[in-house]
C-alpha cells in the first residue's frame, strides 16, 4: 500500500489499537495532549513541527495554554486517513511521552453546524461566499485553515422547522459521559441512529446531534 492511500475503517481501528492517544473523527486521527507547562507545550508544538518536516506531512496543530490539539489527514487523498498519518501519530505520540505530555481524549469536541434544505445548491454559495470557505468534494463547506465549524446541508424533501443545528463529535468512548450531562441538563435524547449519533433536543425544542466514529467509514 502506498504511503498516500487511504486506508479502510478496519484497517484504521486495527492502527488506533496501537495508538491509545488517538482516535478517529471527522476523518482525521486526533489527539489533545496535555503538558505539565505552557512552556512545555511550546516546546511540544515545535517538536511536532519538526517532525512533519522531516516526514513532509504537516499537521493542524492548535495551542491553547497548555495543551495541544492535533489533527492529522491527507488533503491529497480526499482527505482521509492514509498511512503518512499514521506514522506521525506514532512519532508525535513518542515526542509527547518525553514531553510528559498526557493524552485528554475528553476534550476532543468538533463542531459541525449542518443545515436543513431541500435545495442545497440555492444556498450554499451565499455562505461560501460569507465565510470564505471551499466547497469540499461532498459538497460541504470547509474553512481552508481549519479554524472555523465546517458547514454541510442536510438534503431532505421537508425541512425541519429548526433549519439549524449542531453536530458535535466526541469519542465514542466518551459519549456516556457527554449524554448524560445532556439529558441532565434538560434535555430529550432519541437514541435511533445510535451509535453514530444521537439527537438531543433541548427543552425550547433547538437541536443537536452528539456524534461518535462509531458505526461510520473511514
Amino acid at each position: 500500500m502506498a504511503a498516500n492511500d487511504a486506508l479502510t475503517r478496519p484497517e484504521i481501528d486495527a492502527e488506533l489499537a496501537s495508538l491509545p492517544d488517538w482516535t478517529l473523527g471527522l476523518g482525521a486521527l486526533r489527539t489533545a495532549l496535555k503538558c505539565p507547562t505552557s512552556a512545555a507545550a511550546l516546546e511540544l508544538f515545535a517538536a511536532i513541527g519538526a517532525l512533519a518536516q522531516e516526514a513532509n506531512h504537516h499537521p493542524d496543530v492548535d495551542w491553547r495554554y497548555d495543551t495541544l490539539f492535533v489533527a492529522l489527514t491527507s488533503h491529497d487523498a480526499g482527505s482521509k486517513v492514509t498511512a503518512r498519518d499514521v506514522a506521525l501519530a506514532r512519532a508525535i505520540s513518542a515526542a509527547a511521552s518525553e514531553a510528559g505530555a498526557a493524552a485528554r481524549p475528553e476534550l476532543l469536541h468538533t463542531v459541525e453546524i449542518a443545515i436543513d434544505t431541500d435545495d442545497a445548491d440555492a444556498i450554499s454559495e451565499t455562505w461560501r461566499a460569507a465565510l470564505g470557505y471551499r466547497k469540499a468534494e461532498d459538497g460541504a463547506l470547509v474553512d481552508p485553515f481549519g479554524r472555523g465549524p465546517s458547514v454541510w446541508f442536510q438534503q431532505t424533501a421537508t425541512p425541519n422547522v429548526n433549519r439549524f443545528h449542531l453536530d458535535v463529535t466526541v469519542p465514542y468512548a466518551q459519549s456516556p459521559g457527554v449524554l448524560s450531562a445532556v439529558e441532565a441538563a434538560g434535555a430529550s435524547l432519541d437514541h435511533g441512529a445510535a451509535p453514530r449519533f444521537v439527537i438531543a433536543t433541548d427543552a425550547q425544542g433547538n437541536r443537536l446531534c452528539v456524534c461518535t466514529e462509531a458505526g461510520r467509514g473511514a
